[in-house]
């Protein structure tokens, strides 16, 4: 975990964002739907059973974009590391795409931005 922190890190300080790491799959998550499982390990350390469904996100109070608040709309959520430029984020997002979680630079047009905690 601290090696994928420190890679982390060093992604967020690189002037170039064009990269799309693959994280391994977060461990105690499901193999398929996991969006909600992977962003809740990675903001409380744990999975939180409660919140795998991606609309269960929306019960947490709106925010303004920055580090460590969570982006969600129907069927997906990801968490926000760092911001890129404009509306553009380096995220954390479990189940990207192809079952796979990604560390890479997104939009979050469209989504609704909360503060889980």
């Amino acid at each position: 975990m601290r090696a994928l922190l420190v890679l982390v890190a060093l992604l967020c300080a690189s002037p170039s964002y064009a990269a799309d790491m693959i994280v391994p799959h977060p461990a105690g998550c499901p193999a398929r739907a996991f969006c909600g499982c992977g962003a809740s390990i990675r903001v409380f350390g744990h999975s939180v059973r409660e919140l795998w469904l991606a609309a269960r996100w929306y019960k947490f109070p709106r925010a303004v974009p920055a580090s460590g608040m969570v982006a969600v709309r129907r069927h997906h959520v990801f968490v926000l590391e760092h911001q890129v430029s404009g509306n553009v984020w380096i995220v954390y997002d479990a189940n990207s795409g192809r079952h796979l979680t990604h560390i890479h630079a997104r939009s979050i047009v469209g989504y609704t931005i909360v503060d889980p905690r």
